[in-house]
């Protein structure tokens, strides 16, 4: 049987790949375009197209705030928002709260 996969990101060339689980003896994975490191997000992942430079620029402020794309127990990864609207809207929810910002951008709605 296969070893399960996951994904990783090169944020600056905008591509996805899928690799083999990080083990213990693994070393950091680099992009085989730019040689920059690649960023882990997990196996519940879907990637938009290279093309989307706004879905990109939201990706980019999620991993960036350390929220990644791990499957729970129940399914997938949870809500995760899509647009810079959506991003901003829970950004100036979290400054109004005091609630963490990571905690902010994975919540579905806001009250």
């Amino acid at each position: 049987m296969a070893h399960g996969k996951t994904s990783y990101v090169c944020l600056p060339c905008r591509a996805s790949y899928k690799q083999p689980y990080p083990g213990y003896y693994d070393h950091d994975r680099v992009c085989p375009r730019c040689a920059e490191p690649l960023i882990h997000v997990g196996s519940a992942f879907a990637a938009p197209k290279r093309r989307d430079t706004a879905a990109w620029r939201t990706l980019s402020v999620l991993l960036h705030a350390g929220v990644r794309f791990h499957k729970s127990c129940c399914g997938g990864p949870g809500y995760r928002p899509r647009t810079l609207s959506e991003v901003r809207e829970r950004m100036a929810y979290a400054r109004a709260t005091g609630e963490p910002f990571a905690q902010a951008l994975v919540r579905r709605d806001l009250p």
